[in-house]
This record gives C-alpha cells, structure tokens and sequence, in this order.
C-alpha cells in the first residue's frame, strides 16, 4: 500500500547542507500499525510529513496504491502532538470541521466517531472545557471523517500525563481494530512503540536512516507485565541501544 523506496532528504542551512533522511527504503501494507523510535533529529517527524504530502522536496520514491504522493490529499490523515481544534467550535463541529451537520449523513457519521473515540454526552463541550486526552481524541476523530486511508501520528501522546497516555493508546488499539486504517506512529516511548505497533522501525540519526524493523508478534490486547512483551521490549531496547546518538544536537525535532 505504501512504499517508500530510496527516499533522501536535504535541509539546507547557514553551516551547510543537513542531510535529515538517507536512503529510505519501507514497505507498510494495508491495515498495518507501524510504530517509529529514535533520538531526536533521526527524521521521524520529517519522515511522516512527507508521506503526507507536506514536505515535497526530496529524491526518491514515495508511493501510496502505487501512485506518487505530489502533496497533500483526505487519502492521508495527519495528529500532531497538539489537538489543534478551533475554539469557537464544540466537539461535533470540531469534527465535521468545513462539512455540514445539517446533511444527515454527515451528522450520523459525526455521531459514530464521537461514540468511537468515547465522547458521548460531550457533542456540545468546547475545547476550553477538554482534557488534554479528550481534545486530542476529538482531533482523531476530525482525521477519521475523512476516511484517510493512512493515519499518520506525529507523537499525539507526547504531551499527556502517564494515565491519560495509557488510556489514549488503548482508544487509539479500538479505533484501528475497529476501522482497520494504516498507521505510522512516531514515539519516543520504547514501551509505547511495542505496545501499539505490528512492526517497530528504529531510526538513527545524522543522516537519518532506518537502522532495523523488529516485528511484534504478540495478539492485541497486549499485557505489558507479560513474558512475552517483556522479551520483545528487551529485544528492542537493546537494538535501540546501539542506535548512535551525537553529542551535539543538530536541528533536533527534524
């Protein structure tokens, strides 16, 4: 489904050229939860804007059915680390965003993303009025109206407390095993990356590449205090562990 085959990014800079991406190559298929670690500056938030069709500017190949991603599309759905909502809309109209909830349709399936992402009885709440894991379900919601055919999740957890992340990535299992859509999820949360992912892709930094993709082989609902998830997650940790880290950050967050 999508395919990124030697992909190469270059940020230009007043010290020279930062090479952020080096020969890309990943295959996702349909219906597949694919989680990404690694040190800042690795890529991984550049990495997803250009599956998105954010960021253009770059060699190589990057395709979704097999066509060549050229920019944006409702084909991609994109949550960044911030809800992003606009506060003079309730949770409903958040959702619908430029659709109308006068068409029946639209307002049925608002109604179905609200039950599903555990909001009911907070259709008319503003975002003032949401915690930070509510606000952030709202804005899953708003990218699933449009039935993206990828789900790209640029650390949406990065920002809540312990409790409210645990309970967000098990909303987050619901709504993938309910609609089946593509995820690329970037983390910096070892545990969470095994948690949530099929496939974990460890990046390493400076150029950017991917240093090894561990297959988690365990059915979902997934018991983090279980000997099985305790063995893959000392598998990944000691992979991550090899990852090369500079001392001095450059351009971190790229």
């Amino acid at each position: 489904m999508l395919e990124i085959e030697g992909l190469n990014k270059t940020f230009a800079s007043p010290s020279g050229d930062v090479v952020a991406l080096h020969q890309i190559r990943l295959q996702v298929e349909k219906g597949q939860f694919v989680t990404f670690i690694g040190p800042s500056g690795c890529g991984k938030s550049t990495l997803l804007k250009i599956v998105a069709g954010l960021d253009t500017a770059y060699q190589g190949s990057v395709k979704l059915n097999g066509k060549a991603i050229a920019g944006p599309g409702v084909e991609k759905g994109f949550i960044f680390q911030e809800p992003r909502l606009f506060p003079w809309l309730n949770v409903e109209r958040n959702i619908a965003a430029n659709r109308s909830l006068r068409d029946k349709e639209v307002c049925k399936q608002v109604d179905e993303l609200i039950e599903l992402v555990r909001l009911k009885g907070f259709e008319k709440a503003y975002p003032r009025e949401l915690s930070g894991g509510m606000a952030q379900r709202v804005a899953i919601a708003r990218a699933l109206l449009r039935r993206p055919e990828v789900l790209l999740l640029d650390e949406p957890f990065g920002a809540l407390d312990a409790f409210t992340r645990t309970h967000m990535q098990e909303v987050l299992l619901d709504i993938w095993e309910n609609n089946k859509t593509t995820m690329l999820f970037v983390t910096h949360d070892l545990d969470e990356a095994v948690f949530l992912g099929q496939r974990v892709v460890i990046m390493n930094p400076r150029p950017g590449h991917i240093r090894n993709v561990i297959g988690i082989d365990l059915p979902y609902p997934r018991k983090r205090s279980g000997s099985s998830f305790q063995e893959l997650r000392s598998r990944v940790l000691s992979e991550f562990e090899k990852v090369e880290t500079p001392a001095i950050e450059i351009g971190a967050g790229i």
